[in-house]
């Protein structure tokens, strides 16, 4: 009965008009928007509707909400979902954004804790997502990056990649995957590139994907997820595998929107 509510719910947001206000926010702020066709227009509209009637918002640091930071937010979200089997981030439950670069409150360990490594000070944070937690968001980082993707560097897209990985409770570099043939690829290439981008790291070189990516699986997955939709072109010229197992999972190819956009314009 909870479903058939939900569901009903989530039919009715999906059709109900879509405010060109909104229209106006995404097509100033989102890049990639301009490169959907119609119908992927049509359907990202529809996601961002139930999107942002299901979860909690909150300003953060003195920062006021307003419709252009949710809906820029979750527009890029959402793209994410554009080709996915999904339930709209069923493990998100609220968004908090604050103003600009915040540093987290340093971590101090309970009484009877053991503690058997040093303890990390607290960094400037652009974003941050918690397994049974919220994602939390920079603004100027996130309006920064979806008016810039030729920088490679999405707040959004990170996060919210990182919550896709999560769906499956670990994090871990893997999302949830059709089937074994799938899962085989992608462990063999993902593990293939992680290695390549932590050694040329590790040397100090400079390399395609962030080094940030070199840390661990999970953050290859959402350094991988930014340059996939930011820049699809050099990514498939980077590494052919690694945009392949990127654009079966997310079931999009960017780097032919692109090429239709560039198309477009020249003609």
């Amino acid at each position: 009965m909870f479903h058939w509510f939900r569901d009903r719910r989530r039919t009715k947001a999906r059709k109900r008009r879509f405010p060109a206000e909104w229209e106006t926010f995404v097509r100033a702020n989102v890049a990639h928007y301009c490169m959907l066709d119609e119908s992927e227009r049509a359907e990202l509209r529809a996601l961002i509707q139930v999107f942002l009637e299901e979860k909690h918002w909150e300003g953060c640091g003195g920062l006021e909400l307003t419709d252009e930071i949710r809906i820029t937010i979750t527009a890029q979200a959402c793209l994410l979902l554009l080709g996915l089997p999904h339930n709209y981030y069923r493990n998100v439950d609220s968004i908090l954004v604050y103003p600009s670069t915040v540093v987290p409150p340093e971590y101090r360990p309970g009484f009877f804790e053991n503690v058997n490594r040093p303890v990390e000070s607290p960094v400037p944070l652009m974003g941050q997502a918690f397994a049974q937690g919220p994602v939390i968001l920079v603004w100027d980082a996130v309006l920064h990056g979806a008016r810039h993707p030729e920088q490679g560097h999405n707040v959004v897209y990170h996060e919210f990649a990182h919550k896709l990985d999560m769906l499956d409770g670990a994090a871990d570099g893997t999302p949830p995957l059709a089937d074994r043939k799938q899962m085989a690829e992608w462990v063999a290439v993902c593990s293939r590139e992680f290695l390549r981008l932590r050694n040329l790291a590790g040397k100090g070189h400079k390399t395609f994907l962030d080094a940030y990516g070199a840390k661990n699986e999970a953050e290859f997955f959402a350094v991988a997820t930014e340059e996939f939709f930011d820049r699809p072109i050099a990514l498939k010229e980077h590494s052919p595998a690694l945009y392949h197992v990127l654009s079966s999972y997310y079931r999009q190819d960017p780097a032919e929107r692109v090429n239709k956009a560039c198309s477009s314009t020249n003609y």
